[in-house]
């Protein structure tokens, strides 16, 4: 892990861009990951890059939808599938049931809150590990995440 962590996207043509890439910096990004840059796809891109964020394939649908623009679910699964297949977005599993996007790649934390289900990143530098388990044989670690999940604290019994 790096002590260099930066919530920007990690390319360096896009990480010179402080309000998020523009259309043409994402169809740029979407061609060097090897994927024609549809219209879809550089929508979804466009939301979900526009700043650090974590979005669910829902919120992501609402905005586009909100914008007047119709697209199937079905097409905005597709896109995220794809663009995390290639790097240009972090999948994260919160559970069984839910996914979250996240615009940051570069290796990172998060708290996750299970009250509103908010995630927040936290600097990997911020987190030291004393001891590492033994790999399976055969096997190699390619990463390591940590969600730090949080509730509110509960009032102590009298």
């Amino acid at each position: 892990m790096t002590s260099e962590y930066s919530p920007q996207l990690s390319s360096p043509s896009a990480a010179a861009v402080a309000d998020g890439p523009t259309r043409d910096r994402i169809i740029e990004q979407l061609h060097l990951h090897g994927l024609k840059p549809t219209h879809q796809r550089v929508r979804v891109a466009e939301i979900l890059m526009a700043a650090p964020t974590h979005m669910t394939a829902e919120q992501i649908l609402a905005e586009i939808r909100r914008g007047g623009e119709r697209v199937s679910k079905a097409t905005v699964y597709n896109t995220l599938k794809v663009l995390a297949q290639r790097g240009l977005v972090r999948q994260i599993h919160l559970d069984p049931e839910r996914s979250v996007y996240d615009s940051t790649i570069v290796p990172h934390h998060h708290f996750h809150d299970l009250e509103t289900g908010e995630l927040r990143d936290i600097d990997p530098g911020d987190i030291a590990f004393s001891r590492f388990p033994t790999l399976p044989e055969g096997m190699e670690a390619e990463a390591i995440e940590v969600v730090i999940r949080l509730r509110k604290k509960r009032p102590a019994e009298a």
